[in-house]
């Protein structure tokens, strides 16, 4: 499992706390990779630990950062509108 360093928890915020359109508007080639490759993984394994009741230990690591479940849900909701596959 991967830390959750300071650039994914503002990622996560952004995603949690922003239009989706105009996200991708916006978006680069970087962004979209890191999207893809990076914190696409970690909200899928926040999905499936809050879905399937798998100990991946991002919720304990969410709550520390600052992130709380409807922001985590939002962040998951909006990177959907964006192509990212959650499920």
């Amino acid at each position: 499992m991967t830390d959750l360093s300071l650039e994914d928890i503002e990622f996560i915020k952004i995603l949690a706390t922003s239009d989706a359109t105009i996200l991708q508007l916006g978006m680069n080639d970087a962004t979209r990779h890191r999207l893809d490759e990076q914190i696409g993984v970690i909200l899928r394994e926040y999905y499936h630990e809050n879905t399937r009741n798998t100990n991946t230990g991002w919720t304990k690591k969410f709550l520390k950062a600052g992130i709380s479940e409807d922001d985590g849900k939002s962040a998951i909701a909006c990177a959907r509108r964006l192509g990212i596959v959650i499920s």
